[in-house]
């Protein structure tokens, strides 16, 4: 279907869903009255945007109409006017073809982030912890809320692997090029000869499940209560508030330990188990996505990465689409909006390039 095809059929179904929801009888329907806001909410961008297209069309053919007008003047304001709106629709119409691309159904979930380390030892396991700063600086300045649900900490502070969601409308879709490996490059503190050293770490980031979307019966799972590791105190030491579960179909195991509750450790381990099976869910409906996932990770060897961070350089370069920031610091201190912008814009460049407009 060609551009303004698809434009004018938005049009009409916005237009159509705001006179539905005039109806007092959608009011009175709760479930109708939210599909139809979600729906509105969805479509106003474009029906917006189109309609100052049109605008812009309609002022463009008056201009064109004062261009055979014999006066001199007025013929000057009409190319001037001419010359603007032809720019404004040419801007608009650019617009129009992003927001008519097909959106990430999981743009707006929440996502669980998994952070391991890879090549490089106890360094590798440094720059694990450095990066979930980085990423709950990010949620802090997103107005996210970051929750942390597992970690294996090493004895410097550093983290074999460590495991969080990162709750917020669009979460998703700001986070989703995180995926892969993330390569440094400096001097680790333990380096007495100041050598530069590479580690990596691999990043997944999964669009939290819905509570409507996986079905799992009581009669699946079996708990088990153990007693926390790591720091805590006595209390960890007296009381079993940990939680494992296991889920007898495929036997997955996941555990929690971060809460003093029992209760609150049960729930978060069963919103990872959620999360866990929907993605092993779409992995066996889609599996050319999850090849594409798995790739992306990768291994955690050296010579796989998506992002490198050199400290000597202070700067962070991210390989798929060749850009770099002269200011590591601030960008290990959350500010990455400026690259995950970067590679957003990547993306729909992309996407356009490949649709059918």
């Amino acid at each position: 279907m060609a551009l303004f095809d698809k434009l004018d059929d938005a049009l009409k179904r916005f237009d159509g869903i705001n006179e539905e929801l005039s109806d007092p009888a959608v009011a009175s329907d709760i479930e109708r009255y939210r599909r139809l806001m979600r729906d509105k909410s969805q479509l106003e961008p474009t029906a917006v945007k189109y309609r100052e297209y049109l605008a812009l069309k309609s002022r463009l053919a008056e201009a064109e109409e004062l261009l055979s007008s014999g006066d001199d003047e007025m013929r000057e304001l009409a190319q001037s006017e001419r010359d603007e709106c032809a720019a404004g629709m040419e801007k608009a119409e650019e617009e129009l073809k992003t927001l008519l691309l097909p959106k990430d159904e999981d743009d707006d979930r929440s996502v669980v982030m998994e952070i391991r380390a890879g090549a490089g030892g106890e360094e590798a396991a440094l720059f694990v912890a450095v990066l979930y700063r980085m990423y709950s600086m990010y949620a802090a300045l997103r107005g996210f809320k970051l929750e942390l649900s597992g970690a294996n900490e090493t004895e410097l502070g550093g983290y074999k692997e460590i495991v969080f969601t990162v709750d917020g409308a669009g979460a998703y879709s700001r986070l989703k090029f995180e995926s892969g490996v993330h390569r440094v490059q400096r001097i680790p503190v333990t380096e007495a000869q100041g050598r530069i050293q590479t580690s990596t770490a691999t990043v997944a980031v999964l669009p939290e499940a819905e509570d409507i979307e996986i079905d799992i019966r009581p009669e699946d799972i079996r708990m088990e209560t153990i007693k926390s590791s790591g720091a805590g105190g006595q209390h960890i030491n007296k009381t079993e508030s940990a939680v494992r579960l296991i889920y007898l179909p495929t036997g997955m195991v996941v555990e929690c330990q971060e809460e003093r509750s029992q209760y609150k450790n049960r729930d978060k381990a069963m919103r990872l188990l959620k999360t866990r099976l929907l993605d092993e869910k779409r992995r066996e409906q889609h599996d050319r996505i999850a090849v594409e996932r798995r790739s992306q990770v990768g291994t955690g060897d050296r010579s796989e990465r998506i992002r490198t961070y050199n400290y000597p350089q202070s700067r962070v370069t991210d390989h798929r689409i060749g850009y770099t920031i002269h200011s590591l610091e601030a960008f290990l201190n959350g500010e990455l909006d400026p690259m995950i912008d970067a590679l957003t814009a990547a993306d729909t460049a992309e996407k356009l390039k490949n649709s059918e407009f």
